[in-house]
């Protein structure tokens, strides 16, 4: 597979998992970093940063959008919800913090 068609399905894939978090909103942030080690903010933040390695003007804010597909407080207020004990619990336990 040449360099170009691989980058095309990573792009692709990417856009299948943004997607897919932007429609279970009902998936809280705090659950993908118990059990993956990440959540939308870590996507936000290294979409940020690639997009600073290629020197293309978008701050973490934006990228937040991009990854929410809308402002973040918008989704805040509509999505989130407190963490309950346990989850904080969980996530307290884990060996190392998320990135």
């Amino acid at each position: 597979m040449d360099d170009n068609t691989k980058t095309q399905l990573e792009a692709a894939a990417f856009r299948r998992l943004i997607q897919h978090l932007q429609t279970h909103t009902d998936v809280q942030n705090i659950d993908l970093m118990i059990l993956a080690d990440f959540c939308r903010n870590c996507l936000a933040k290294w979409y940020a940063a690639a997009a600073q390695d290629q020197q293309v003007g978008l701050d973490y804010e934006q990228a937040r959008e991009i990854i929410y597909g809308m402002p973040y407080k918008d989704w805040q207020a509509q999505y989130q919800s407190e963490a309950t004990p346990e989850q904080l619990t969980a996530l307290a336990n884990k060996k190392k913090p998320h990135s």
